[in-house]
């Protein structure tokens, strides 16, 4: 690097400094760096944000992991088939996507059961279906699958961006209305003392 560009390097760090507050400025009041360490502030907590959000969307994710093998380990899978169609050809309501069928079953023992399944709408009567049973032979809900738990830790982190980054926002601006308040205090007091020479000089 030439001497030039070490000095153009310089300048350009010093006008970044100075725009955070942070370069020598005998004009720049206390309430102003006050100011920019709150600019600061904000600024790293948006930056650590980023780090942290994923962080927590595997912590979500292998915990919703784990609660699924938990529940998993208290149901055990067989195979049904539909003894009925679905009552809706099509949904009754805006979002539906299924409907509740008599469903018919064997267990590995040989026994049979029934009850009432959830399946698509649409699905016709014979339909083979997998359903869960708990351990009173009752039809459960179905653990929840590897990609639900990824999509759960995925929402997790990008939440905690959605609002860490709005409250840093947030507490910026009501710091900058206070600090506000404080700075145009300071001008006046100033201007009171200021005022009157300002005045005779005019005369």
């Amino acid at each position: 690097m030439t001497s030039t560009q070490q000095r153009r390097a310089e300048r350009a760090v010093l006008m970044k400094l100075r725009l955070l507050g942070l370069g020598r400025n005998p004009l720049r009041r206390r309430v102003d760096r006050v100011e920019s360490g709150v600019i600061i502030a904000v600024l790293i907590g948006a930056l650590l944000a980023i780090p942290v959000a994923p962080g927590l969307g595997t912590s979500v994710r292998e915990q919703a992991d784990r609660t699924a093998a938990e529940r998993k380990a208290q149901l055990r899978q067989v195979e049904a088939r539909t003894v009925e169609n679905t009552a809706e050809i099509v949904p009754s309501t805006p979002g539906q996507v299924t409907s509740q069928v008599r469903v018919v079953w064997f267990d590995a023992t040989g026994l049979s059961g029934e009850g009432r399944a959830e399946v698509l709408i649409g699905t016709r009567a014979g339909t083979a279906l997998t359903i869960w049973l708990d351990r009173n032979g009752s039809i459960a809900r179905a653990p929840r699958e590897s990609a639900d738990s990824v999509a759960l830790g995925v929402a997790a982190g990008f939440a905690l961006l959605m609002v860490a980054w709005p409250l840093l926002w947030g507490g910026y601006r009501l710091a900058r209305l206070s600090l506000d308040r404080r700075r145009a205090q300071e001008w006046e007091r100033e201007w009171e003392l200021v005022s009157p020479r300002w005045t005779r000089s005019q005369n």
